[in-house]
């Protein structure tokens, strides 16, 4: 019944859908051999124990990512009618977003998460980072300013135009019409996490980008299928019936400003990938 609530606190607090799973697995299984009769708001009470989970994870997986092979993205996650569990989604869910939430400091993460996302008061932040309501009301208006540029997720109409065009362009191979659609300044990023070929850098410029992606698809002999990711459009891209990319796209004014692919399999398959609603 919670548990979107409870995934959604511990996946925008970690950026990682394996831990998230993990989490929501901890939870309910204190859940299972705690006494609730006393706790008067179920959801609550779970959200906190996520949220303390993930503030432990969230320490080390920033040490982890030190050590990251290339550029690291939030694990994907699948969005959108067709998926098969549900999900809070709002812009707090979008990897643009993620990826500047990685540079709050693990507690101004915490409590801008609970409080945004998820309408945790104050005080229950507090019980969550030991801190007093006042100074949770601090982190999160520093985190407000410090995420104020972040784009929302490039969905509705624009975004789905777009992506419809990019995906046709992309399968006959047009670099005339991938070009019109990239904005001449975007940026490409790829997480290999160094287990499978990806650029240990982002690529930017429209010509690279093209050049890059136009490579790949003919190294992959690919299928790429529309579908929601955190929130805005993206591609499930496909070999031999194999998973082995989950590309997620920012729109704005009609162009990509930035395409991110995932080709980490350690994000794609098991408890890597997580389908939602």
């Amino acid at each position: 019944m919670h548990r979107p609530a409870v995934f959604g606190a511990a996946y925008r607090i970690t950026g990682s859908v394996a831990d998230a799973e993990d989490i929501v697995q901890d939870t309910w299984l204190r859940a299972a051999n705690a006494s609730l009769e006393d706790v008067r708001d179920l959801r609550a009470w779970l959200i906190t124990v996520a949220a303390r989970r993930a503030y432990d994870v969230l320490g080390s997986a920033h040490a982890r990512r030190v050590d990251y092979v290339g550029p690291w993205l939030p694990g994907p996650l699948l969005t959108g009618p067709d998926a098969a569990e549900p999900v809070l989604v709002d812009d707090t869910l979008g990897t643009a977003m993620l990826l500047v939430m990685e540079e709050l400091t693990p507690p101004e993460r915490v409590a801008f998460v609970l409080y945004r996302a998820l309408d945790v008061p104050y005080d229950r932040i507090a019980e969550v980072l030991g801190k007093t309501p006042a100074a949770c009301r601090q982190l999160v208006s520093r985190a407000r300013r410090k995420v104020a540029a972040a784009p929302p997720p490039s969905g509705g109409t624009e975004g789905a135009r777009v992506l419809a065009a990019f995906r046709a362009a992309y399968e006959r191979r047009d670099e005339a019409a991938l070009l019109e659609l990239l904005d001449p300044d975007a940026a490409y990023t790829t997480d290999g996490g160094g287990r499978v070929f990806a650029a240990r850098k982002i690529i930017r410029g429209a010509g690279r980008i093209a050049t890059a992606l136009l490579r790949t698809s003919v190294n992959y002999g690919f299928r790429a299928t529309p579908a929601e990711v955190n929130g805005g459009p993206g591609l499930l891209i496909h070999r031999d019936g194999r998973l082995v990319a989950v590309d997620a796209l920012e729109i704005a004014d009609g162009r990509i400003v930035a395409y991110r692919r995932v080709l980490n399999p350690a994000k794609l398959t098991g408890g890597g990938l997580w389908h939602a609603r």
